[in-house]
């Protein structure tokens, strides 16, 4: 009897799954989530009702690379990122957020996006 091939989640995808399955962001209140690769760290903020992306920021942009300065670390970078999310989406009218961590441990850059875009005025 043959096995069906199954692709083995990582850690991080497992624990994503379960975050997904208890965070949903509304119009009111929509997710913002993270994504965090080796060299960048991504946020998005979406209303999961409709599936739209609201607004996305990420350390690639210019104006966090001028705001952070050039020689900053990534978790500095991150935090950046989190505060332009924040202002973002005070911009939109937008005060209330769901925090998405993606799976990743809620530490270093992830916590800095968090602290940064509460620093902004967001509610989580």
């Amino acid at each position: 009897m043959r096995r069906k091939f199954r692709r083995a989640l990582t850690k991080r995808q497992r624990r994503h799954v379960r975050v997904r399955a208890k965070v949903a962001g509304t119009q009111s209140r929509p997710r913002l989530n993270v994504f965090r690769s080796s060299a960048h760290i991504y946020a998005q903020v979406i209303d999961d009702d409709r599936g739209h992306t609201l607004l996305a920021a990420s350390d690639l942009e210019p104006e966090v690379r001028e705001r952070a300065g050039a020689e900053a670390t990534k978790a500095a970078r991150a935090r950046v990122v989190g505060e332009i999310i924040g202002e973002r989406a005070k911009a939109a009218g937008i005060d209330a957020i769901v925090f998405d961590r993606g799976g990743y441990l809620y530490h270093g850059r992830v916590k800095a996006v968090a602290e940064g875009a509460r620093a902004s005025g967001l509610t989580f």
